[in-house]
């Protein structure tokens, strides 16, 4: 077994087993084990290499497999700060993890603190060092400054960093002159990271071109100085002598050189970042990577994949002071990228949002361009898609009231892709908001119309009971079902004493003859046509009138459906009839997006024909 197993084998083992001199549970030990908090604060505060002087592996191993509780966290105490000696940042904080699980005070302790915060340095956990390393208690610590430094030149923060420099100067000069020179390497790397390359070169000005890292940074610094001729050949030696990480350093370098001063095409530089990515994942060189990439593509107008870049950034670097410019930017170049009068096609146009719409504008401005984009799917027929953006809106932003007039919009653009079971779902899952009296009733109206949908015809007339125009909606949900006893039944409008019937009005006369047509009521369509023939005399539909009033005898399915055909297209249930005939929607979806819009539901294998009548 490794010898870093072993010890975190040894670690686990001394903090979980039970002590011997007590028959108590594992939970009753620990609770055993006095509080090494007050000991730890009475001792002088870290300072000098020696504090963190590395020991003897077997002999820590020895002293925690031994230490009864009195010792035990002594002996953890020991042997953390030996690992961060070595620079095993990730197994020291683990050793400072148990001690924290079993004396949470040890938190209050300024040492402590201290320890967890150079353990987490050396574990690449930089955020949370510097949180470590910032309590007040730690301000004039020469030792805590130190560690400080390199962790506020990567975040920019340099006037801090100066000012812990001089604080750290006892524990830098305490240093042997190998661990000045890294704590110079490291500083200097930190501030060409943070774009200060002469800055960089200061900190290594009396560190020899023979250690490869001095080499390697100088190369670096002098090419982001625009000095080719002292910058080149130091990286050319990197990459034949350096590490991996310092190999693809130089490479990058290269092409930032090369793209800062026209010496290559913006084709090839983003070939050559992309073959660079490849090799090297995370990190500063990704990040800068990416940055690069960013800054090319938002150059030439090619937002796909300068959003690409930039939300890879936001998502999973760390950018510092940049990042509140990068998300205005990048939301910046989605909002062109969405708006009407964008080159992008609007299915492109609907992809880019969905991959980043974490990124897009808050606020009005954001719900402004999710509407529009909706609209525009809307008229393309894609409505589908409309209704999935606007219901990741729904659940995801609308709160309160306002989800009531957005439901509606949702479930009404799945009715019209044919899924009324998804339109149902939206109304129902926003059921529990109490909304005004006429919100309430539309959103009752739509339910209606998915349950119609759905064959559920009586649980659609139940909903739209109470409901101002309700009977109107029911009247349509039956004659849409030819339900035609329901149909002949429906109240229909007295005489014009003056004037012509309107498009409606006739619609519903002649709905209900055919009705009774159908039915063979032969009587009440006598009385029609004595009571409203001179009102549809001279109209377009009186043909159809005369043929629906007929006897019986003359009546057969050729002049029904011809009748039907003729009957004018307004309805009395006015946008809810269009919603009551929607059909699933046929329109092809390109397939960009054929993936992420759902199959709309298709017609049941018993459904009947319907003539057309509109």
């Amino acid at each position: 077994m490794k010898p870093v197993l072993l010890a975190v084998s040894a670690i686990a083992l001394v903090s979980a087993a039970p002590d011997t001199t007590n028959a108590g549970s594992v939970s009753v030990a620990r609770r055993g084990i006095p509080s090494f908090a007050p000991i730890l604060a009475r001792q002088p505060l870290a300072a000098g290499r020696d504090f963190w002087k590395p020991i003897a592996r077997g002999a820590a191993w020895a002293a925690l497999a031994k230490a009864r509780p009195p010792e035990r966290q002594p002996a953890r105490w020991n042997f953390a700060r030996g690992l961060i000696g070595d620079g095993m940042g990730p197994e020291a904080f683990g050793v400072l993890e148990v001690m924290r699980q079993d004396d949470p005070d040890l938190m209050l302790v300024d040492t402590f603190r201290l320890a967890r915060g150079a353990a987490l340095a050396l574990a690449g956990r930089k955020a949370e060092a510097l949180g470590e390393l910032l309590v007040p208690g730690l301000a004039d610590s020469p030792e805590a400054c130190l560690w400080r430094v390199p962790l506020l030149l990567e975040n920019a923060l340099r006037e801090q960093a100066l000012d812990d420099w001089q604080c750290a100067q006892p524990a830098y000069a305490a240093r042997t002159a190998q661990q000045r020179a890294q704590l110079s390497l490291t500083a200097a790397k930190a501030m060409l990271d943070a774009g200060s390359p002469a800055t960089a070169l200061n900190w290594i000005a009396r560190i020899s071109d023979r250690n490869p890292q001095a080499n390697f940074i100088r190369g670096r610094a002098y090419l982001a100085l625009g000095d080719a001729e002292a910058g080149m050949p130091r990286l050319a030696r990197a990459k034949r002598e350096g590490s991996e990480e310092e190999k693809v350093d130089s490479e990058l370098s290269e092409v930032e050189f090369a793209v800062a001063h026209g010496t290559i095409t913006d084709n090839k530089a983003l070939a050559r970042l992309d073959a660079l990515r490849f090799r090297w994942r995370g990190g500063a060189i990704e990040k800068r990577a990416l940055m690069l990439a960013y800054r090319i593509n938002e150059k030439n107008g090619n937002e796909r994949a300068a959003l690409v870049a930039g939300a890879t950034l936001l998502r999973y670097f760390d950018v510092g002071l940049e990042g509140s410019v990068l998300a205005e930017n990048i939301r910046q170049t989605l909002a062109r990228a969405l708006a009407i009068d964008s080159d992008i096609p609007i299915d492109q146009a609907a992809g880019l949002y969905w991959d980043f719409r974490d990124l897009a504008p808050r606020g009005a401005e954001g719900d402004f361009l999710v509407n529009q984009l909706a609209d525009r799917l809307q008229a393309a027929g894609l409505t589908a898609r409309a209704a999935n953006l606007l219901e990741h809106q729904l659940f995801a932003r609308a709160q309160d009231i306002t989800q009531g007039p957005l439901s509606i919009r949702v479930a009404t653009l799945h009715i019209l892709s044919g899924r009324p079971d998804r339109a149902l779902q939206v109304i129902r899952d926003t059921d529990t908001i109490r909304y005004p009296v006429e919100m309430n009733a539309d959103r009752r109206k739509i339910e209606a119309v998915a349950l119609s949908h759905l064959g559920r015809l009586n649980e659609a007339r139940a909903t739209l009971e109470s409901i101002p125009g309700g009977d109107v909606i029911e009247r349509e949900i039956s004659w849409k079902h030819r339900d035609w006893s329901r149909t002949a039944m429906a109240d229909i409008p007295p005489p014009p004493s003056s004037g012509r019937l309107s498009e409606v009005n006739q619609a519903v006369l002649l709905r209900r003859a055919i009705a009774l047509a159908m039915l063979g009521r032969e009587a009440d369509l006598a009385a029609m046509r004595t009571r409203y023939g001179h009102a549809f005399a001279n109209l377009p539909s009186e043909p159809a009138f005369k043929l629906l009033t007929e006897p019986a005898a003359m009546l057969d399915a050729s002049v029904i459906a011809s009748a039907m055909a003729q009957i004018p297209s307004a309805s009395p249930a006015g946008d809810i009839a269009v919603l009551l005939e929607a059909q699933p929607n046929t329109r092809r979806i390109p397939a960009s997006l054929e993936s992420s819009v759902p199959a709309a539901t298709p017609p049941s294998a018993d459904a009947k024909p319907r003539l057309k009548t509109s």
